[in-house]
């Protein structure tokens, strides 16, 4: 798992094993197989999630580089603490979580090494700049530039800390006490990381986009 797979990785993985898995093998039978060593038995966990787990991951950082490590790291902790992994859990919901804390790891490392340095162009496929504009007909493609530039505006404004918990609140649909457990916060941080953020975005945005509150 240390080089990076750019051959098609969204559209590859998942696809092969996953109808073994839903229609065969239980996965929590794959589970007790891989922490007893079996690797065949992880690679079908590694197939059946990645899809998954490339998205949050995509989300949270906002390019494919990046979100690729991300996915890499993610299974390799998951294997390396499978014995920490708790039977009565869901396996998927684990991962997840280590996922969205490695995601976030690397956000502020990535905040680090941009201090002090010039922000390269945010790459144009970040999934946070796909936020829809309401506006009818030819006007909508220059509100939907002037929605997009406001948004760059505010992403580049969070903190990793803000995003993070942003994506996954209202990307992901995580619930503040997920949040909490995945980036390692208490929950009214979380909760307030959540707010911040959105406090960015409905100052960027005004009228044309509207996010609800965190609960």
């Amino acid at each position: 798992m240390t080089s990076k797979p750019r051959d098609g990785l969204t559209a590859a993985l998942g696809e092969r094993l996953t109808e073994r898995m839903a229609g065969g093998e239980d996965e929590a039978q794959a589970v007790a197989r891989a922490r007893d060593g079996d690797p065949e038995a992880f690679r079908l966990l590694v197939e059946r999630h990645s899809r998954d787990v490339f998205r949050l991951a995509f989300r949270m950082t906002g390019n494919e580089h990046d979100a690729e490590d991300v996915v890499q790291e993610a299974f390799l902790k998951a294997y390396r603490k499978l014995d920490a992994f708790e039977e009565r859990a869901q396996f998927g919901s684990w991962l997840h979580r280590i996922a969205a804390n490695c995601a976030y790891d690397l956000l502020r490392a990535r905040a680090r090494r941009d201090q002090g340095v010039e922000r390269r162009e945010e790459d144009e496929s970040d999934p946070m700049l796909a936020v829809p504009s309401g506006a009818p007909g030819p006007d909508r493609l220059l509100v939907g530039g002037e929605v997009r530039r406001r948004l760059k505006a505010a992403l580049a404004r969070m903190s990793a800390l803000e995003r993070s918990a942003f994506t996954l609140r209202h990307l992901e649909g995580m619930s503040i006490a997920e949040i909490s457990r995945a980036l390692d916060l208490d929950t009214s941080a979380a909760k307030q990381s959540v707010f911040r953020a959105v406090r960015k975005l409905r100052e960027a945005l005004g009228e044309h986009v509207q996010w609800g509150a965190a609960p």
